[in-house]
Formats: structure tokens, C-alpha cells, sequence
């Protein structure tokens, strides 16, 4: 019972943090094109308003926003390593959790369609009216408990 409380409080965490960072990081700090975050909203946002939602950068690891999100990723990681001596499936379940993060990040942005069907918060953050919504990325969970999610490309039947 104890493992299954760690693994959707890992999970609920992980998706707070995503939240969090991608909200008052990466659009708060990221604006100021002097930041070490600029790249999310003056390189990727960029590049996805004029590729409907195409970010090409995903396709090589080593392109500077790729490489920015992936070291980020694994300095979330790092940090949070003293975890492990708490709950190792705690610990666990946010390292899949960054890894499911950039896969689902990655795919949205190569394949659009999958992006929009599978992922259409995410969609609608990048191409939507209001860039500064719909901060979750993997999932809106935390977007509709905060009242940050706003509907904007139409719902398809598929």
C-alpha cells in the first residue's frame, strides 16, 4: 500500500513541479532575454508559433534548447538524489517522470498530430492566443486545479 502512496505522490509532485517551473521559470525568468531561461520562450515558443507547434531543435539532442531542457532535467535529478534515502520509489517515480517529460515534450513537437491529440493543453499553450496558460506539459492536471487551463484549438473527434 506504502508504494502505491509513493508512486501518485511522486507522480502529483512531479506534475506540481513541472507546473511551477515552467510557469514562473521558464515564462518568468525566460522573458528576460538575458536569462539563462531565455531559450524556452525567445527560442522554443519562437520556433513553435512559426511551425504550428514544429520545433525542429528536437530532433538533435545536441541543438542549445534541446541540450538547456535536458541538462535541466538531470540537475532536477541530482537535487533531488537525497530523496532516495526517503522513498526509493518516491525518488524513482520522479526520475520517470522527467524522462516521460521530455519524451512527451519531444514527441509533441516532432509529431504535431500526436501533440494535438494526445497533449492538447500543450498544444493549445504553444499556438492558443495567451502563451501564459496552460503551464502543465505531460498532463493539465494541475492546470485545472489552478484554473490556469484555457481552451483554445478545437476539440477533434478521432
Amino acid at each position: 500500500m506504502w508504494y502505491a502512496f509513493a508512486i501518485v505522490f511522486g507522480f502529483l509532485y512531479a506534475t506540481l513541479l513541472e507546473w511551477l517551473l515552467h510557469k514562473y521559470i521558464l515564462h518568468g525568468l525566460g522573458k528576460n532575454k538575458k536569462s539563462y531561461w531565455a531559450f524556452h520562450w525567445h527560442s522554443h515558443h519562437k520556433t513553435c508559433r512559426k511551425n504550428k507547434n514544429s520545433d525542429i531543435n528536437y530532433k538533435f539532442p545536441g541543438a542549445p534548447p534541446v541540450k538547456k531542457e535536458i541538462i535541466s532535467l538531470l540537475l532536477l535529478t541530482i537535487i533531488h538524489i537525497p530523496l532516495w534515502y526517503v522513498s526509493k520509489i518516491f525518488y524513482l517515480t520522479l526520475v520517470l517522470c522527467a524522462i516521460r517529460y521530455f519524451y512527451m515534450h519531444r514527441k509533441s513537437h516532432l509529431n504535431i498530430e500526436w501533440g494535438r491529440k494526445k497533449m492538447p493543453w500543450h498544444h493549445d499553450h504553444h499556438m492558443g492566443t495567451n502563451q501564459d496558460a496552460n503551464w502543465g506539459v505531460t498532463t493539465d492536471l494541475m492546470d485545472l486545479l489552478m484554473n490556469t487551463r484555457v481552451y483554445y484549438m478545437p476539440r477533434r473527434k478521432d
